[in-house]
């Protein structure tokens, strides 16, 4: 089964800045081209799920049945520019709660195998952060970077590993990745 792990801010729905949460539908905003890549890599045959920290829950900026909403929302026009999504997954802890489905942690992914027949080694997580990057790496997955939320190139002297793959957004990424191995 080709699998492909999607960050949710930054990938799918523009990043809101440090420090910041997309907290309703009203906030939530396609990249874009994302639609455009999701639909690609849909129709090479990949799986795809959303694998994303949502802290803004226990922090108590929004509330589960919030990111609920947005989730049905963002699926319900997913659905109408026919493209589906295998699966969603949330973490909705805070950093120091410590939990083992936190990013940079691999658990919330280790959960999507237990539910699903995947193989770690033939899948990609594509993020904007190195939080995204090294739960890749821990998880077995091929790490691929965009550009297009949180990290920037020129932090690249800084990073602690080359992902695998770099591109400027999810677009670019599932032209190349379906090319290469579609």
């Amino acid at each position: 089964m080709k699998v492909i792990f999607l960050d949710r801010d930054g990938v799918i729905n523009e990043y809101p800045g440090d420090t910041f949460y997309v907290t309703h539908w009203g906030k939530f905003k396609f990249i874009p081209g994302s639609i455009e890549g999701i639909r690609k890599f849909n129709e090479k045959g990949f799986k795809l799920f959303v694998v994303s920290n949502q802290a803004g829950v226990a922090k108590g900026l929004y509330s589960q049945k919030d990111l609920d909403k947005m989730t049905k929302k963002m699926r319900h026009t997913l659905e109408r520019e026919k493209v589906t999504l295998s699966g969603v997954y949330y973490c909705t802890h805070r950093e120091e709660d410590n939990c083992s489905c936190r990013k940079p942690k691999a658990g919330l992914l280790h959960k999507i195998v237990s539910d699903f027949s995947i193989v770690p080694e033939d899948s990609f997580f594509i993020g904007d952060s190195f939080r995204d990057m090294k739960a890749a790496k821990e998880f077995g997955a091929k790490p691929v970077l965009v550009l297009s939320g949180k990290e920037k190139i020129s932090n690249r002297s800084k990073w602690e590993f080359e992902p695998d793959y770099i591109f400027d957004n999810l677009l670019v990424a599932s032209h190349y990745l379906c090319t290469h191995y579609g």
